[in-house]
Formats: C-alpha cells, structure tokens, sequence
C-alpha cells in the first residue's frame, strides 16, 4: 500500500482556545460577530488528538498527519502571555505526536508578535520536540512576513533547515471592510473574506512580497509552503514575470518564478479539483506538490480518493503522496524521528 503523508492537518485544542477573548477572535476576523467557532462535529474533530483522528486516518489510508494549529492563537496574544501559550501548545502537540509516533508529526506554533522568543521556540521544537517546521497563521498585527521585525524567525528556520507552512488568516479589518463588507447578510462578507476567496488572495500577495522585497534572495536556504494548490499563483506566474521582469533594476538575483519555484512548495489541501491540479503541475512540477487534505475542513476520504484519481504517473503520485514530504520534511523510516 502506498504511503499517504497529508500535510495542513489542523488542530483546535478548546482548552487552549477559550483562553483567547471572543473579542479578540471577532476582531482579528477569525470568527463572525456572533462569535460561533463553527459545527460540533467540526470543533470536536479539531480537538481530537486521539483514537478519533487516528481512526479517519486508518479509513482513508493515511499513514501520517503533519499537525498544524489553526488560528486564533499566540499570534494572537503579546508579550510573556503569546510565549507561554505557544509553548504550552506545541507541548500538546508533542505529546500526541509521543503516543503515536508512526501516525503523527508537528510544525511549531510560534508567538509570532515576539520574534526573538519565536525564533527560539521553533528551535526548541524542532531540536528537542522533533517537530518539523512551523506554521504561521497569515499576517501578525498586519503586517507580513518581509517586514524586517520577523527576520529572526526566517534566519532561525534557514539555519535549522526547516520549511515554514504559511497558512492563511483573517485580513485585516480595513480590507475586510473594504474588500468584503456591504454584503446583504454577514456570513457571506465573512466567508468571501477568508476560504471564500480572501484567504488565498492574501497568500499570494505574502509570497510576492516576500520575493519583491528582496527576503529570499536574503534567505536563499528558507524553504516555504503554502496550501490550496498554491493560492492562485500558478496562474500568476507569467504574468507576474511579464510585469516585473528580470529584477536586475531593484538588485533582485532572480525572476519572481524562478524564486518562487526555487523555495516555495505547494499543496493540494482542500482543493480536489483536477483543472486546479493540472494547472499546479504545470507551473511547479510534480517534485514541488505535496498531498494534503485540510482535516477536518476536508475529509481523508475526498482527500485520499483524488490522490489516486490524478492523471500523473505512478512515479508522480507516489512523490506527490509521501515523497516530496519525506525530502522537505526529512522524515526517516522511524517516521516523526528526533532530530
């Protein structure tokens, strides 16, 4: 049987996530004004780091998830209070991983508006918890990851060689406003602002800025990914070429796709669309997508029943479905081993 690592594997662990006020969800745009976090059924999966989420895996046939905290979080929080939550969590996270080894790894939670402690706690993860990269949930107080306050965190990943997973977030309230408001009923502002279409607009505009400002020719070695079969951009990337040319007038050393193709990694998370899919393949390459299902938002089923459906050979499904992890994420045969 083939091996399946699904990867933007989401976790919302209710005690942890009550500690944050409804406020400041509804605020930052993670949850409409009534402040409801969505189905049962849905939360309950979130929070499950058990028998539950091991047995959907076991009905799809997948063999391993990369755990990944979905937001509100510590981004959320500032100061002492976003490095303790941070930490408490990727704990959590590190103990499930420790009951189920073989079936389960982790990117770190960071305290994202406290770069220098989160610099250090993706090391912490990485080098003690075994974890395999980090996840960011969007922008921190606004702002995105080429701005000059995060440059810890981005050399710190270089240096340990790990990928970060930029997952989308909430635009802020003045876009969401702008962009998303107006709308006869809220829940549609609310759904166009993030999966709707807000969400991957905004990933798309991240990775350009982080190439436009010149961070990744300043990190080379930073290696990212993004999900939803790569947040428009592989529709994008000749025409952003066409736009910006060479980069040789503002001293970047390469195009925008070549960048783009060089460290960033995309992933089939909640898109099960093969026009989607081909259109990926074509721009990145099949050495450049990783599966993912986006649990619980997708199921392992749809997920794992498009994997075996795509149009690719076998070589290719089988570095779509666990290859290209296993080299990105470097997981040994003792899969989840301690670095």
């Amino acid at each position: 049987m083939m091996r399946i690592v699904a990867l933007e594997e989401h976790v919302m662990l209710p005690e942890m996530t009550q500690r944050i006020p409804a406020s400041v969800a509804i605020e930052a745009g993670w949850v409409p004004s009534g402040g409801h976090w969505g189905p049962e059924p849905l939360n309950e999966a979130l929070g499950n780091l058990q028998e539950g989420r091991i047995g959907a895996m076991d009905q799809a046939g997948v063999t391993l998830q990369v755990l990944s905290v979905i937001g509100p979080g510590a981004e959320s929080l500032a100061g002492e209070e976003g490095i303790s939550f941070a930490r408490e969590y990727n704990d959590r996270l590190a103990a499930a991983v420790e009951r189920h080894p073989e079936r389960l790894a982790a990117f770190a939670h960071l305290p994202m508006r406290e770069p220098a402690a989160a610099a250090d706690e993706l090391e912490r993860c990485v080098k003690k918890l075994g974890f395999r990269g980090a996840s960011i949930n969007g922008t921190t107080d606004g702002l995105f990851l080429d701005d000059l306050r995060f440059a810890p965190i981005l050399s710190r990943a270089e240096a340990l060689a790990c990928p970060l997973d930029i997952h989308p977030g909430p635009p802020p309230r003045a876009v969401r406003d702008a962009y998303y408001g107006g709308l006869p009923n809220e829940i549609s502002s609310y759904l166009l602002s993030n999966a709707g279409f807000g969400w991957h607009s905004e990933i798309a505009i991240h990775i350009l800025r982080l190439v436009l400002s010149g961070t990744l020719d300043r990190n080379p070695g930073l290696k990212l990914i993004i999900g939803h079969m790569g947040e428009l951009l592989p529709m994008l990337l000749k025409r952003v070429d066409e736009t910006f040319g060479t980069g040789a007038e503002t001293g970047r050393q390469r195009t925008v796709s070549e960048t783009i193709l060089d460290q960033v990694w995309i992933t089939t998370s909640g898109f099960f669309d093969t026009s989607a899919f081909l259109a990926a393949l074509t721009a990145f390459g099949a050495d450049r997508i990783l599966f993912s299902v986006d649990y619980p938002y997708a199921t392992n089923g749809a997920g794992t029943a498009f994997l075996n459906s795509l149009p690719v050979s076998p070589a290719d499904r089988e570095r779509i479905a666990h290859g290209n992890a296993d080299a990105l994420l470097r997981i040994s045969s003792v899969i989840n081993a301690r670095v």
